[in-house]
């Protein structure tokens, strides 16, 4: 099974997050004796701004065994239209946000996510599969 996993986890566990941290190492472990963990580009670019080099963001990932899988055209398309989806629905935010390229490159490429959810990736990308660390203990 490959599990797409999102930037609030991978940050909850680097920074050992006092809310989330444990539970979220906890679904990252699960996660991984169930398969494979992959991260888009938008996933590793936003981790990595939280490490003194890129080589050190690359290393952890790596040791994490977070695969970097890229968007692809039909991804990004996909996401250009849940976010329209997303402005017709009252969103406020203007312009295309990671969490919509996040969701469709999990969507379209892994067989879940692992996030902690606010609701956004039910509603505008129904059939993904979620995981989400807070929702558990």
């Amino acid at each position: 099974m490959i599990t797409a996993v999102d930037t609030s986890v991978l940050l909850d566990v680097f920074g050992a997050d006092p809310s989330f941290g444990e539970r979220s190492r906890e679904a990252v472990r699960g996660c991984l004796a169930q398969g494979s963990l992959v991260a888009c580009e938008v996933v590793w670019a936003e981790v990595s701004a939280g490490f003194r080099s890129p080589a050190a963001a690359e290393d952890a990932l790596r040791r994490l065994r977070v695969g970097f899988s890229p968007l692809d055209a039909t991804s990004a398309v996909a996401a250009g239209n849940a976010f329209g989806e997303y402005r017709r629905a009252g969103g406020a935010r203007e312009r295309v946000i990671a969490d919509f390229l996040i969701g469709a490159h999990a969507r379209a490429h892994a067989d879940r996510l692992l996030t902690r959810d606010r609701g956004y990736y039910r509603r505008f990308f129904r059939g993904l599969s979620i995981v989400d660390p807070s929702a558990t203990l």
